[in-house]
């Protein structure tokens, strides 16, 4: 059985950071791909950040470039998610996805695996 387990939500000030962790385990093989999203109530799933697991290609959402890193542990079905200078409107729950069926990365019906989110609140 395949989990996703997010880590390391909080609540912070305005331009603190926050490093997320998500680890994904019941695989025989590395996902192809891994991403971040992130939900408000009363919105779809936003894509934050994605990596290509084998190429470590990335891939960012405009709002976050230059403030958020995502990478993986190499050898580990892991990414985490670096946020640095955090805004009021980072304030969201989030989501980690593997394995993308292909198509565009911030798709969020496009990726197989889920894991329950992790809540990561700005105070401004």
């Amino acid at each position: 059985q395949v989990q996703v387990v997010e880590s390391g939500g909080a609540s912070v000030q305005a331009g603190g950071s926050l490093r997320l962790s998500c680890v994904v385990s019941g695989l025989t093989y590395k996902p192809n791909q891994m991403a971040w999203f992130r939900q408000v109530p009363g919105k779809g799933r936003e894509g934050v950040a994605a990596m290509s697991m084998g190429s470590g290609n990335t891939f960012y959402v405009d709002s976050v470039k230059g403030r958020f890193t995502i990478s993986q542990d190499n050898g580990k079905n892991t990414v985490t998610l670096q946020m640095n200078n955090l805004k009021s409107e980072d304030t969201a729950m989030y989501y980690c996805a593997a394995e993308i069926l292909g198509g565009r990365w911030n798709i969020a019906g496009l990726y197989n695996y889920w894991g329950q989110g992790t809540q990561v609140t700005v105070n401004a």
